[in-house]
């Protein structure tokens, strides 16, 4: 096992001339732990400090592990997220993103004291680095089992994943997926907002499953950040499309603005059958 501990700079790259909120500092200068196996990501490109890498976006995919998700839950989350970069609409948004290419990582995350890089920090710039990091995704286990749900602590965790990625990029994007609000922790509002000071967007994809009006929760508490965006799966089984269309999104930036449905185009919605509905910050 290779013992990685996430812990923050003194005065990093973004913190020169700009430092951290105290909310934000205070949680992450505590610092985590992570364990990653020593083979699981062989066929990635290998994370090394030295001069930071330009790319035209920093990504983090931040995926709820807490004791509302199943193992089936789990497995089709991952199956999601894997199918999603073998996709040919993802592979191709990759391909417009600009020669730099994109940055990725995984975390899981549970309680407010319990997230866990899954797939550290990659670079897609073709189909081969692409290819090899869904290929880990699909050879993730599920590190963390059960607890409470700190949708804080995911974002604490996952601006410090930015700090040492080795990595410059032109956007910074967390996208946080769940099933709940947060029940444990420091308040989600209050590590956004910090997270937002700091040029990063938080996406979310509220999946309805347990709470049909989570959707609101994460559009009020969770997401922030230029062009950020909710999008909606009415269960785990329309979680693959969800996150297809949620990546091109975020890979792509265009730009959205606040649209709400007229009723004939709720109605239509309703025929439709199972429905991801994104609303905009």
């Amino acid at each position: 096992m290779i013992l990685r501990g996430a812990l923050v700079r003194p005065l990093s790259r973004r913190a020169a001339g700009r430092r951290y909120c105290a909310p934000l500092l205070g949680l992450l200068a505590a610092g985590w732990a992570v364990l990653l196996p020593a083979g699981g990501l062989a066929q990635l490109e290998p994370y090394s400090p030295g001069p930071e890498k330009p790319v035209s976006l920093e990504l983090v995919l931040a995926v709820d592990t807490s004791s509302s998700v199943s193992i089936e839950e789990f497995d089709l989350q991952m199956r999601g997220f894997a199918g999603a970069f073998r996709d040919p609409t993802v592979i191709a948004a990759i391909a417009a993103a600009g020669v730099n290419g994109i940055a990725v990582s995984m975390i899981q995350w549970s309680d407010n004291r319990r997230q866990q890089v899954a797939v550290d920090w990659a670079h897609l710039n073709d189909e081969a680095s692409i290819e090899a990091f869904a290929a880990a995704i699909d050879g993730t286990p599920r590190f963390l089992d059960g607890g409470g749900t700190a949708i804080g602590g995911a974002i604490a965790f996952a601006m410090n994943e930015f700090e040492r990625n080795g990595y410059q990029g032109a956007r910074q994007v967390v996208d946080i997926s769940g099933d709940g609000r947060a029940n444990q922790g420091a308040q989600p509002e209050t590590l956004r907002d910090a997270a937002v000071l700091q040029g990063v967007t938080i996406n979310g994809l509220a999946i309805l499953n347990e709470d049909t009006s989570v959707d609101g929760y994460y559009r009020n508490s969770v997401i922030g950040g230029p062009g950020a965006f909710v999008m909606t799966a009415n269960d785990y089984e329309s979680f693959a499309q969800a996150i297809i269309e949620k990546l091109v999104k975020e890979i792509g930036g265009v730009p959205v603005v606040l649209a709400p449905a007229a009723p004939a185009e709720e109605a239509l919605t309703a025929q439709a059958g199972p429905a991801r509905r994104i609303s905009y910050d």
